[in-house]
């Protein structure tokens, strides 16, 4: 699918901007835009407590409605930023699986990119795989050169997909909203990830937007 693109009123230096997700293929995965039918997998796995625990403000699972607002915010950053999460697709089923990209809400320290795979497809890499496309899109795409990973120091598998793209751990952030837990900022640069295990896997069998 064609990427729509707004013209931004000076092009010498605004950041191009995309009202809606491309559809990118890694060897395994499609990234795509959110649809209708993603949001009862959606709200069903955002319940889980273990699964939500690390990604949500509120440190459990979701409520139906909770979850189905979290939903509408997902993909409406991509009207408010120009960019935003991607909903993951496993190729070989057509499984909706996750999601995964950048984001950058209000009081954000900076441009992240996160991921979220669920549970019964965890333990495959595609965590990395589709964090790996993500990335290099937000390079090719917006010129982003760098990126943060916010993660807990108990969060042990996002920590092992956070090196597979080359991160380092740094400094502890403390979320703005009441009752947060600490978590680090991994940062991924454009150089140490073109030399991670993820960049190698991705450019080595192909993906193509």
């Amino acid at each position: 699918a064609p990427m729509s693109q707004t013209a931004p009123a000076d092009l010498s230096s605004a950041v191009p901007a995309f009202d809606r997700p491309p559809m990118i293929e890694t060897p395994r995965l499609i990234l795509r835009a959110f649809r209708a039918d993603d949001v009862e997998p959606f709200c069903a796995n955002m319940a889980d407590d273990d699964f939500a625990v690390f990604i949500t403000k509120e440190g459990r699972g979701l409520s139906y409605g909770e979850s189905w607002q979290r939903f509408c915010s997902l993909a409406g950053h991509w009207v408010a930023r120009g960019y935003g999460n991607f909903a993951v697709e496993e190729k070989a089923s057509g499984t909706f699986i996750g999601h995964v990209g950048p984001m950058n809400p209000p009081g954000w320290p900076d441009f992240e990119i996160g991921w979220a795979i669920y549970p019964a497809w965890q333990g495959k890499g595609y965590a990395s795989e589709a964090a790996a496309a993500a990335f290099r899109w937000a390079h090719d795409a917006l010129g982003q050169r760098e990126t943060l990973h916010m993660i807990a120091d108990e969060n042990a598998p996002s920590q092992k997909v956070a090196r597979a793209l080359g991160a380092e751990p740094g400094e502890i952030w403390m979320p703005f909203w009441p009752d947060a837990k600490p978590v680090r900022k991994w940062r991924t640069t454009w150089e140490t990830f073109v030399r991670s295990p993820a960049y190698a896997r991705l450019v080595g069998e192909g993906a193509s937007t």
